[in-house]
């Protein structure tokens, strides 16, 4: 039997998604093309017995894709009557009731170890009513991973921030830390297995803690030391962090741990105290410069990205100025830039969507052009510097990695580099891509 999934969203995403191979794999199935990607074509669902789908509820275009997706699947479903088709992933409740539809089985993804016992004996479940299942426990299960260096390791799930615009705390259920021993137990395994990048994952990292047997509290400062203590050569990522509970500690941790790499993604949003207000976001514009002058005072060099929405129901011209202005400040190695859409079930969705499409465009439009002026003049002060890569893919005859700034590297070579760690010396920049050759190091 041969299965294919298909992803939609983010690195947690691709984490759930890597924990349905090692599932359906225990059981006998084995991959039918690529099993982790956003790969929809014929060719590749054709060849598939089940087709899983891990989805994102996040923004209204990607539930969109589900939608469209539906249509092809009914076209195979008509070729094959044994095609089975299981929607999980980042799922709100009132979508489970629409793709009902369309999907043999709508699941949480909490409750996957139960795939086995719904595919093998599809007589006991309610296959009419679509029953969804519920088991908890799913992180305890090992991940087929889809990287032999990169590990996405997820630390905790869930949300308890309520971000106006923002389904994940509907999707995702209230915030669940994992138990620190069994995040630094897959860890070393990994380590172990030779990779060469962990990626901490969570909804709000900032927001994990767990308690050990001796009561003693494990918050994300403490467990950035326990992983940073473990033996190896390794880099140390994570990812998301929320400005309002972004503090002191986190970043003496950061500057602390040699493995932590001096990258860091801060959402800021909006740059306006009455939108940020109106987001929910519980920070003002002073409190988020003041984290980033402390992080560069602490982490000199430190590479930042962050993520913006631009008109915001009720956000004016000025309004949205203020962003332009924060972005002129901070100077941004790299931005995130999405326009406003309503996505139901939100608190923002109950506002008038007052901003013009057209408008919205101009505006992302104007911040990338501050954004490619600031990445760009950051990018040109490496040319000629020596800097390590992780080597990720290989597209025609370059090589590309990412560095520990997170910068995206081009890099000419006939050697085999994919999953190596190489020191590259930068000859080119352009706002987003730096170009290099290997030194005489290697």
């Amino acid at each position: 039997m041969k299965y294919h999934i298909i992803v939609f969203g983010c690195q947690m995403n691709i984490s759930d998604s890597e924990r349905v191979s090692a599932v359906l794999e225990n059981i006998g199935y084995q991959k039918a093309s690529n099993a982790l990607g956003a790969d929809v074509s014929a060719e590749a669902l054709a060849k598939a017995d089940l087709i899983v789908v891990t989805m994102c509820s996040v923004r209204q275009s990607a539930v969109d894709r589900v939608h469209g997706l539906v249509q092809k699947i009914k076209k195979l479903k008509a070729k094959s009557q044994k095609l089975k088709v299981v929607l999980t992933g980042c799922i709100l409740k009132k979508d489970k009731k629409i793709f009902v539809q369309g999907f043999d089985y709508v699941i949480d993804i909490k409750d996957i170890k139960k795939l086995p016992e719904i595919l093998q004996n599809p007589f006991t479940c309610k296959v009419s009513d679509r029953t969804l299942y519920k088991l908890d426990g799913y992180l305890d299960i090992t991940p087929k991973y889809t990287s032999k260096f990169s590990a996405n390791v997820p630390i905790m799930t869930g949300c308890n921030n309520f971000c106006a615009y923002c389904v994940v705390p509907y999707a995702r259920d209230r915030e669940i830390s994992r138990p620190a021993k069994k995040i630094i137990s897959e860890v070393k395994n990994l380590i172990k297995g030779g990779y060469k990048e962990i990626w901490l994952l969570g909804q709000n990292v900032n927001s994990y803690s767990n308690v050990l047997e001796n009561n003693r509290i494990v918050g994300f400062p403490k467990l950035l030391e326990m992983v940073n203590d473990i033996p190896g050569n390794f880099w140390i990522r994570f990812t998301s962090s929320h400005p309002k509970d972004f503090n002191d500690e986190v970043i003496s941790a950061m500057a602390s741990y040699k493995k932590v790499t001096p990258y860091l993604n801060l959402p800021v949003q909006a740059g306006d105290n009455k939108v940020l207000r109106s987001m929910n976001r519980r920070y003002t514009v002073r409190d988020y410069k003041n984290k980033i002058k402390k992080l560069r005072e602490k982490i000199p060099g430190i590479a930042l990205s962050t993520d913006i929405i631009v008109g915001f129901p009720g956000e004016t011209k000025k309004q949205f100025e203020n962003t332009a202005k924060l972005f002129r400040e901070i100077k941004y190695d790299m931005a995130y830039i999405n326009k406003y859409s309503p996505r139901a079930g939100t608190a923002a969705s109950k506002l008038k969507d007052n901003v013009t499409t057209k408008e919205k465009k101009r505006r992302e439009k104007a911040l990338t052009k501050v954004l490619k002026q600031t990445a760009l003049a950051k990018n040109r002060k490496i040319i000629g510097k020596t800097t390590n890569v992780l080597v990720d893919s290989k597209r025609n005859n370059f090589y590309f990695g990412k560095n520990d700034h997170y910068k995206t590297i081009k890099i000419i070579s006939n050697k085999n580099l994919l999953g190596k760690l190489t020191k590259v010396k930068i000859t080119d920049a352009s706002p987003f891509i730096l170009k290099g050759k290997l030194t005489n190091e290697q």
